[in-house]
């Protein structure tokens, strides 16, 4: 799988992420604009969507709208990175991925996700995080990305194993949820792993 990346020349340093556009070959991923709070607020109201998240489903388009607004403030001073997943051709935005908590020193960061329901079980969720790792260990030279996910939630823990992910670790209650109590499962690849499994990952 071959990724097209624009995205202006990266230092050594955490720079502005609000020109970060990723391409596979069924979508392009992009920072989020205000024309997609429908579709993203979509996404989040779906409780099948949020099931394992650490919180609840969202009620109120406000809260995409908050969401867009935010990265617009924040994309540019390299606080995180967050792009949507757009269909080729549709400019419907049918999820997101984003590297958070970044750690330069360390050259270390989070990853998330999440994917409209209609959408699940077609391979959409690793292209984009291949493209998305591919970008984060070249153009961010990052050494670590780390991975928090509900022990319970098969398919995204099928998804990171696939990705070279390793389990290091259980955070037992690390999570309540409208009172419902839950442990999290710590994953974690290095980039000596990427690279020894990229190959397959582009195939």
């Amino acid at each position: 799988m071959e990724f097209l990346v624009t995205q202006p020349e990266f230092g050594s340093a955490m720079h502005a992420f609000d020109q970060v556009v990723l391409s596979t070959p069924r979508l392009q991923l992009r920072p989020l604009q205000p024309g997609d709070a429908e579709a993203l607020f979509a996404i989040h109201s779906d409780a099948r969507v949020v099931r394992y998240w650490s919180s609840r489903p969202w009620t109120s388009l406000d809260q995409a709208d908050a969401m867009i607004a935010s990265d617009l403030r924040e994309l540019p001073a390299g606080d995180h990175l967050r792009l949507g997943l757009e269909l080729r051709g549709s400019n419907q935005i049918i999820g997101t991925c984003s590297l958070f908590h970044l750690a330069p020193q360390c050259r270390r960061a989070e990853i998330g996700y999440a994917m409209a329901y209609a959408h699940w079980g077609n391979g959409l969720m690793h292209e984009a995080l291949s493209a998305l790792l591919h970008w984060g260990f070249t153009t961010l030279d990052l050494n670590r990305v780390e991975a928090d996910v509900d022990p319970r939630n098969a398919p995204s823990v099928r998804s990171l194993q696939r990705l070279g992910f390793l389990k290091e670790g259980r955070l037992r209650e690390r999570w309540i949820v409208e009172g419902e109590v839950s442990d999290s499962d710590l994953y974690g690849l290095l980039r000596r792993d990427w690279h020894a499994v990229a190959p397959c990952q582009r195939a």
